[in-house]
């Protein structure tokens, strides 16, 4: 199915070799039979959890991001840690990090591809239900201020583009189906 849009592998050079990201160059035999050159980025994947307490309102993290120098308002979320760790782990030890809450059901949303173009990151979306507070926890490089927001206020937020991180736009408009079907 659809061979007549895949491209082959024929070589490939690791261009760099990061703790988190790792670059590659491959060459690759087009369709028609022509060659072309692909550079793109390795990533561990990741998880990402919307948080939805009793009273309707989600928790979400505000942090700062470097590579576009903004301070975000974001769902937790985290890369996964080592090859084959379950994402629903991953989502369950990002929430309690990065907010201090723990919940006691989790709903799988969607696994999201973050940049198809040049990287093949996947992100896995849950949603997170019967909330307990707890106390942060963040990495010694995070830093990380904890916001509770209305889920209509963050759907606002969202279609005026205050909220324009894609795993966060995609969990918010998501949750917010969910709950007005």
């Amino acid at each position: 199915m659809y061979e007549d849009l895949m491209e082959i592998k024929e070589a490939g050079e690791d261009i760099f070799d990061g703790k988190l990201l790792h670059v590659k160059k491959d060459r690759v035999k087009l369709p028609n039979g022509d060659t072309a050159y692909r550079e793109w980025i390795k990533h561990p994947g990741a998880a990402a959890v919307i948080p939805l307490t009793e009273d309707g309102q989600i928790i979400l993290v505000r942090q700062y991001r470097y590579p576009i120098d903004e301070v975000t308002l974001e769902i937790p979320a985290g890369k996964l840690d080592m090859p084959g760790e379950d994402p629903l782990e991953c989502a369950r030890r990002e929430l309690s990090e990065e907010t201090g809450y723990t919940a006691r059901e989790y709903k799988f949303f969607t696994k999201l591809a973050t940049c198809v173009g040049f990287c093949n990151e996947v992100i896995y979306i849950y949603a997170a239900r019967g909330l307990e507070p707890g106390k942060q926890h963040t990495d010694e490089d995070e830093f990380i201020n904890v916001v509770k927001l209305p889920l209509r206020e963050a759907v606002a937020m969202v279609e005026d583009g205050r909220i324009n991180d894609a795993k966060s736009v995609t969990a918010i408009l998501m949750l917010d189906r969910m709950l007005n079907k």
